[in-house]
């Protein structure tokens, strides 16, 4: 089915995409700002929520900030607790969701694994 994107959707994913940084709305926005002067706040936090439900981007649940990935592969994170910097990692196996299903019988979703420590640069 073609999704027919408005402007400010698709400058949105550009900028999400093209970070490894897992940005906050605010710097999403501000980054939009730069580009197209005119955008609100509110059309970045929709278009975020719209794109993170049609499985386009994924959300990262920082404490009370809402972060997002552009990488929706299946992956990792280690999370900096004095930086607030978030890492992609691979650490889980691929079938995790599989072995799941097989011991316990549980219709598995979504696997996130979030590690939090210091980061190298503390």
């Amino acid at each position: 089915m073609y999704k027919r994107y408005s402007k400010q959707r698709t400058l949105i994913l550009e900028i999400v995409k093209s970070t490894h940084s897992h940005p906050s709305a605010d710097w999403i926005y501000n980054k939009a700002r730069k580009i197209m002067t005119k955008i609100s706040r509110g059309t970045v936090y929709r278009n975020l929520n719209q794109l993170a439900e049609n499985g386009e981007i994924n959300v990262i649940k920082d404490g009370d900030v809402m972060k997002y990935d552009g990488n929706i592969l299946r992956h990792d994170h280690l999370l900096c607790t004095k930086c607030d910097s978030v890492y992609d990692i691979n650490i889980l196996p691929k079938d995790l969701d599989k072995k799941v299903q097989r011991l316990i019988n549980f219709d598995v979703k979504q696997i996130s694994l979030t590690i939090e420590g210091i980061c190298q640069n503390h």
